[in-house]
């Protein structure tokens, strides 16, 4: 679905991404993990089309998207769940939904749809989307994103500040979407054991290149990932 190859990504005269390539099957859930500064954000972002490659070159459904803008990525079906929630506070739980149809035909039942997978957005859906927890915001989110129809779901940092409980039941429900459709999910954590243990393969990103990858029983077993990124 998604074929990723030397990849290169910088801001201003720094390189970031150092040429990276990795594949991406439909339906898939991988996780892409590493320590702060490695680059998994940037990496999301240039997949997303809202920075620009600096080299290398992306393919989606057969397709080269190296060179197209955002808007277009979403209306070809990848949809990004920006770090730190990003919801529109002013507006309502269901303008904020509404905002994320822009390119898509979804209505009132998609709305519907999202409110059942996650109950509270039904219950606040009145209410500025500011005035939700940090949580509930993530929820938001991510339901935002899935509005747009997408095929490919990137999430960047969905567990970021959010406590154990709620980070299992994101992942949770985001399973169980998963599982009802075709779905395919990328997703960026610093959650290292929580991302593993929700992706079916695993990538270690180091400082902009590729360290280690493979299945993520593998990796939650592997001694170099437990040192580096479990503390044992």
């Amino acid at each position: 679905m998604l074929e990723v190859t030397d990849l290169r990504a910088a801001y201003g005269r720094i390189e970031v991404l150092h040429g990276v390539s990795l594949t991406l099957a439909q339906g898939e859930i991988v996780a892409i993990v590493g320590a702060n500064g490695a680059g998994k954000t940037t990496l999301l972002k240039t997949l997303a089309g809202v920075h620009p490659a600096a080299g290398g070159r992306l393919r989606y459904d057969g397709k080269d998207i190296t060179l197209a803008r955002p808007h277009a990525r979403v209306a070809a079906g990848i949809s990004l769940v920006p770090e730190g929630r990003q919801v529109f506070g002013p507006l309502s739980v269901r303008d904020n939904l509404r905002l994320g149809a822009y390119r898509s035909d979804a209505g009132d039942g998609d709305i519907t749809e999202m409110e059942e997978l996650f109950p509270i957005l039904g219950e606040r859906r009145d209410q500025p989307a500011a005035s939700l927890s940090g949580g509930q915001q993530q929820m938001l989110a991510i339901a935002r994103a899935l509005m747009a129809r997408p095929r490919l779901l990137l999430l960047d940092e969905p567990s970021m500040g959010l406590a154990p409980m709620i980070v299992e039941q994101i992942f949770a429900t985001l399973r169980a979407r998963h599982g009802a459709g075709n779905l395919t999910i990328l997703v960026v954590e610093q959650n290292v054991s929580a991302a593993l243990k929700f992706a079916q393969r695993g990538i270690v990103l180091e400082t902009g290149d590729i360290a280690v990858e493979g299945p993520s029983a593998a990796l939650l077993a592997d001694g170099r990932v437990q040192r580096a990124y479990l503390g044992h």
